[in-house]
């Protein structure tokens, strides 16, 4: 277990009363609401100074009242210090309203449209998508890449489109290590690994596995590879709560971690944990 406060990059908060979340209807094991109280509970021995809310997938229409939401409860928790909030890229350069309004917040860090359950697998590539996503550097705020590994061709293609934005690969580009795929998804993140603008999240990863047979040993090299062509200045850790409890524990997923990472420097250990975040997603130190 890290021996310092690490800053969770990945954090889920939400409240079923008061916004909507279609998708919770098919994993009713974390339907109901959780909020930072719940978290801290969930944290266990884990010490997390730092929080970065990672937007839900509301429903459409309330990614605004969602990061109000949020910031509404960084009045009360210190922790929560960003916020990666949802918006439609899609709609090209008449999304800078939604982004304006985000803005608003004070606590804008990054945004993510999801693109994985996107029926078109050219969603990332459309015209209007990328022009979006290139308004993002006008607002100082990084964009989160949530694909399967496999739209990650397809999302290499997206990103390299927009040289000059702040890439945050999340959950390594779930790869299908429940059925131990390797490739392509290998040659796919070594490819990704060499845009400089682009960094990892290490998160996401115990779910991609059989959520109740997986072994820290089964998910040790996808979690290796990414830090041996990423390194550890581009790589950043994520808890993923609570949606990680479908395959395990929050103090699990670190110790499990921790294991894969147990021959690294302190230095390094402070970037996973620390640093990068910090750097990534402009967060105060």
């Amino acid at each position: 277990m890290p021996n310092f406060p690490i800053v969770d990059s990945h954090v889920h908060l939400y409240d079923v009363a008061r916004l909507s979340y279609p998708w919770m209807a098919n994993v009713p094991q974390i339907g109901a609401s959780h909020l930072p109280a719940d978290f801290a509970r969930a944290c266990g021995p884990v010490e997390v100074d730092t929080i970065v809310f990672e937007e839900v997938d509301v429903a459409a229409g309330q990614s605004v009242a969602e990061a109000r939401f949020v910031a509404e409860l960084a009045q009360s928790d210190p922790r929560i210090r960003g916020i990666v909030a949802s918006a439609r890229m899609e709609r090209g350069a008449a999304v800078r309203e939604e982004l304006d309004a985000l803005a608003e917040t004070g606590l804008l860090k990054g945004i993510r449209r999801l693109i994985q359950d996107q029926p078109d697998p050219e969603f990332c590539l459309r015209q209007n998508f990328v022009e979006a996503v290139r308004l993002l550097p006008g607002y100082g705020v990084a964009f989160d890449v949530c694909v399967r590994h496999p739209q990650l061709q397809n999302a290499i293609a997206f990103m390299r489109k927009c040289p000059d934005v702040r890439f945050v690969l999340n959950h390594l580009g779930k790869p299908g290590i429940k059925d131990g795929l390797v490739e392509p998804w290998k040659t796919q993140i070594r490819e990704i690994a060499r845009m400089p603008n682009v960094v990892c999240k290490i998160s996401g990863v115990i779910t991609e596995a059989d959520h109740r047979h997986w072994t820290r040993e089964q998910v040790r090299p996808y979690i290796e590879h990414c830090l041996n062509y990423f390194g550890f200045d581009r790589a950043l850790y994520g808890g993923d709560w609570p949606v990680v409890e479908l395959a395990g524990s929050y103090p699990q997923w670190v110790e499990t971690l921790d294991w894969i990472v147990a021959g690294a420097s302190e230095a390094e250990r402070r970037m996973l944990y620390r640093d990068t975040a910090i750097r990534v997603y402009s967060l105060p130190a």
